[in-house]
């Protein structure tokens, strides 16, 4: 049977940090957990559990930077990489467990997954789906082919049937914002992958000031010739909402029409519904929202097809019928 480390990175967790570690301590053989400037109870919390091993990490605004510490502190087989609003319940940590006996030594990652994602306005679109979650400490190279021999580079991944319930206390988009913006002005270039998950969590958490403090960095990445096409047209979606609370209707046009000229998107079709809606053209704002829910899909958050939208095409027909 493989052993386990589990490793975290925390700051001010207290009210969630036992109902995670009580779900999982006893799965695994060491607890690695990583604090990064709580100032509340969470050291005392973890210190609590007999196979810990806890350790400070001074915040440098960067996650990655955070767990890779966590990871070289590691001794066992596999790494369990866990957050702590995730909790195991009974059938999964069963599964957790049949898991770990059964592991074949040639399986890198295990994908678990993730469930009770939509609660909270995270950056994903469905509640439930796959994220490497168990990784082999050591990797072990192989040779392959019988001929033209070369290392396999690409990990071995098994997909597991473990769900893990995710149980935030409130939204994360605020802290996710100030740690884009910061690396955005420590002159970073934010990946393809990054300016697409803070797209997306700007259109599904975002409020009138994260668009506009995020719009100079999404204008210059429409510019950005070294981007691909998704990417230019996530990024025109962001600098035409953005235009448009700061009143730039020049702009907004400008960028949504590009956005419109790359296919369209619910998300662009329903802020031109707002728009008009604010106008009180009711005729217009309709056909926007109609587009939005019907003639389009959504390219970051399904919301801007759902529910709400669809209230304000009924609002907007409602008004119509009524003169």
């Amino acid at each position: 049977m493989i052993t386990i480390s589990l490793c975290m990175i925390v700051k001010n967790e207290e009210k969630v940090l036992k109902r995670c570690l009580d779900s999982v301590a006893d799965l695994v053989e060491e607890l690695i957990i990583v604090d990064t400037g709580s100032t509340d109870g969470t050291k005392a919390v973890a210190a609590a559990y007999p196979k810990v091993r806890l350790y400070d990490f001074t915040w440098v605004d960067d996650f990655s930077a955070a767990r890779n510490f966590a990871f070289s502190k590691a001794t066992m087989d596999y790494i369990y990489s866990a957050d702590a609003d995730e909790v195991l319940d009974e059938v999964n940590r069963e599964r957790f467990l049949l898991l770990k006996k059964a592991m074949l030594p040639e399986v890198e990652i295990v994908q678990m997954k993730y469930g009770n994602q939509l609660q909270f306005g995270t950056v994903y679109n469905f509640d439930e789906e796959y994220r490497p979650k168990l990784f082999k400490r050591l990797r072990e190279f192989v040779w392959q082919e019988p001929v033209h021999e070369t290392v396999r580079l690409s990990p071995v991944v098994y997909d597991s049937d473990i769900v893990i319930t995710h149980m935030p206390q409130a939204s994360h988009a605020g802290r996710d914002f100030k740690v884009f913006l910061r690396a955005a002005e420590r002159g970073e270039r934010l990946s393809g992958r990054l300016l697409n998950m803070y797209a997306r969590e700007l259109f599904l958490a975002g409020e009138d000031k994260d668009f506009l403090d995020a719009a100079a960095l999404f204008e210059n990445a429409a510019r950005d010739t070294e981007r691909d096409e998704d990417t230019v047209k996530e990024a025109c979606l962001v600098a035409a909402a953005a235009a448009k609370r700061r009143g730039d209707e020049t702009g907004f046009f400008k960028y949504g029409m590009k956005v419109l000229a790359a296919g369209g998107c619910s998300e662009l079709c329903r802020e031109l519904g707002d728009f008009y809606l604010e106008k009180e053209d009711f005729e217009e704002a309709a056909i926007w929202y109609y587009n939005a829910c019907y003639e389009t899909e959504p390219a970051l958050a399904l919301k801007a097809a759902g529910e709400e939208t669809l209230q304000k095409l009924a609002f907007c027909n409602e008004k119509i019928a009524a003169r």
